[in-house]
């Protein structure tokens, strides 16, 4: 048997996104810089997916730039916010994506611009009234803050994040990859300058993803070279990747609200049987209050096969994470849950879950932690 409980890592594609993609293949190949039939063939497609996402997300088609992933939109949105629109200090916190962090560390030691890190509470959550104190006491701000933390599924409250930024006249970069798709977004009630998404956390393709830039902002491109995306990015578009990626967020949106309900109840299915069948376990995050239902991170009691606990789960056909996927291969251990003074003797691991998981996948993972465990203490 094999269960997949690390979507937070990546989604496995809806199929009626493939039979999106394979159509395209099949039907559409011009390159849409070209302005004969083929190409003005894929050129409508493209807009059409613009004006598709657009949509879903309550804002203008001209503000939503096609890109790379996630991690190129964050990447545009904080350099290009240093570099074009005069920022001088980035306020963030020590428990963002690499994408972000290694971006500002990037412009810090370049001498581009000075970081302050906000306060976090027990649970992980961003401390809103040093978040205003920061913002009072300077200027030339960009706020850069996850709406969910990708490896604890902490919520931030991004219309009082917005209106902060508002009131104090900084700008705003939120990452939402964890949440395009499965939390509500309308962008014309939020107070928000860049938004990074990637298809492929919400069942689109890898390899494709957006950046919605405010209208009210003017940056130059990151990426130079063609005209390509309103001269906002050079290189050819990938067209089967954006159709593929409207089509998912259409579905991802359209079923958000039974996709919700069938998650949180499996969420909290697992960590009733989790703390039922292993005494002692505990959860990193707010589990149980502002988080995510897509996202559990779980803190095991301690045992003498702590490094072998991903080993184990994976030979039982478990795939789970100790961490963000975009770690892996280090032996640092998480950023994130050393931020929150987790106690490293204890083998963390994030179980993440997308529409197709079921509480029997959620019966035979607790039967299978509950033979690691029952094996460590018959060979006390």
């Amino acid at each position: 048997m094999n269960i997949y409980f690390d979507n937070a890592a990546t989604t496995p594609i809806h199929p009626l996104v493939i039979s999106e993609i394979n159509n395209v293949m099949q039907d559409c190949f011009g390159n849409p810089s070209s302005i004969h039939a083929e190409g003005r063939k894929a050129k409508t497609l493209i807009e059409d997916s613009r004006r598709k996402i657009a949509t879903l997300l309550g804002c203008a088609p001209g503000e939503i730039f096609f890109t790379s992933s996630g991690t190129e939109a964050d990447n545009m949105a904080i350099r290009k916010s240093v570099e074009d629109l005069g920022v001088k200090n980035i306020i963030t916190s020590a428990i963002e994506h690499h994408a972000v962090l290694h971006t500002i560390e990037d412009l810090v030691q370049n001498g581009k611009v000075t970081v302050q890190y906000v306060n976090l509470n027990e649970n992980g959550h961003v401390d809103l009234q040093h978040l205003e104190l920061l913002l009072s006491n300077s200027s030339n701000n960009l706020v850069s803050l996850m709406h969910c933390n990708n490896e604890i599924g902490n919520l931030l409250n991004i219309e009082i994040v917005g209106d902060l930024c508002k009131q104090y006249n900084a700008l705003f970069h939120c990452d939402t990859v964890q949440t395009i798709g499965h939390q509500p977004i309308d962008l014309e009630k939020l107070n928000i300058t860049f938004l990074a998404a990637s298809a492929h956390k919400f069942n689109g393709p890898k390899g494709v993803g957006f950046i919605y830039i405010n209208h009210n902002v003017k940056i130059h491109p990151l990426l130079t070279g063609g005209s390509q995306e309103r001269n906002m990015r050079g290189g050819t578009e990938n067209v089967y990747g954006i159709v593929g990626m409207a089509k998912a967020l259409e579905i991802a949106v359209s079923n958000m609200d039974n996709d919700k309900s069938h998650l949180l109840q499996l969420k909290e299915y697992f960590i009733k049987q989790l703390q039922h069948n292993i005494p002692g376990v505990l959860f990193n995050g707010d589990a149980q209050g502002q988080s995510a239902y897509t996202i559990l991170n779980v803190s095991f009691p301690p045992t003498p096969v702590a490094e072998m606990f991903l080993f184990k789960l994976d030979m039982a056909g478990i795939c789970a994470s100790g961490g963000s996927a975009c770690s892996s291969g280090t032996d640092i251990g998480s950023h994130v849950l050393n931020q929150l003074s987790a106690d490293k003797n204890r083998p963390a691991v994030r179980f993440s879950f997308g529409y197709q998981n079921t509480t029997d996948e959620v019966d035979y993972v607790i039967g299978k932690l509950s033979e690691i465990y029952n094996s460590q203490n018959s060979n006390k």
